[in-house]
């Protein structure tokens, strides 16, 4: 079997892939040789003498067994970590969560009457201040200060 490699280099730029993914026809050796035009090497393209593999891709499935297992909380020890605990959930994403819950269970509270709308500016400054830790803290806080103002 003669040296193909020029025929090689051609179909790749024909077929717009690697070296590596052009499949020449060992049955057609002969006709392949012969090809030194790229018109030649279009020619044998189209008979199928020469073939582009197909792409090889990257299996997802162990990835995807893995995502499974953690969203469960698995693989996750400390064995896995490189960053803080602090540049994994930033203080500033949790401070975020918590906010956001405390001022919807204040509007919520407004909007059905439970609080009047002067209660509702203390706590919702106080909330802002950080006062709190949680939708129930504040709640059970609410009750002092409506009891007070009654």
């Amino acid at each position: 079997m003669s040296d193909l490699k020029n025929q090689k280099r051609m179909a790749s730029s024909v077929l717009k892939c690697g070296v590596h993914r052009v499949k020449l026809d060992s049955e057609r050796a002969e006709d392949i040789a012969n090809a030194i035009s790229r018109e030649d090497v279009r020619a044998l393209v189209e008979e199928g003498a020469i073939v582009a593999k197909p792409v090889k891709g990257n299996s997802r499935g162990r990835a995807r067994k893995l995502m499974a297992k953690r969203s469960y909380g698995h693989c996750k020890g400390p064995g896995r970590r490189k960053g803080a605990a602090g540049a994994r959930t930033p203080s500033k994403q949790a401070w975020i969560r918590k906010i956001r819950a405390l001022r919807r269970e204040l509007r919520e509270l407004r909007e059905k009457g439970e609080i009047d709308a002067h209660v509702y500016r203390i706590v919702y400054r106080r909330a802002a201040g950080g006062q709190y830790r949680s939708v129930a803290h504040m709640k059970a806080q609410l009750e002092n200060i409506t009891g007070r103002m009654e």
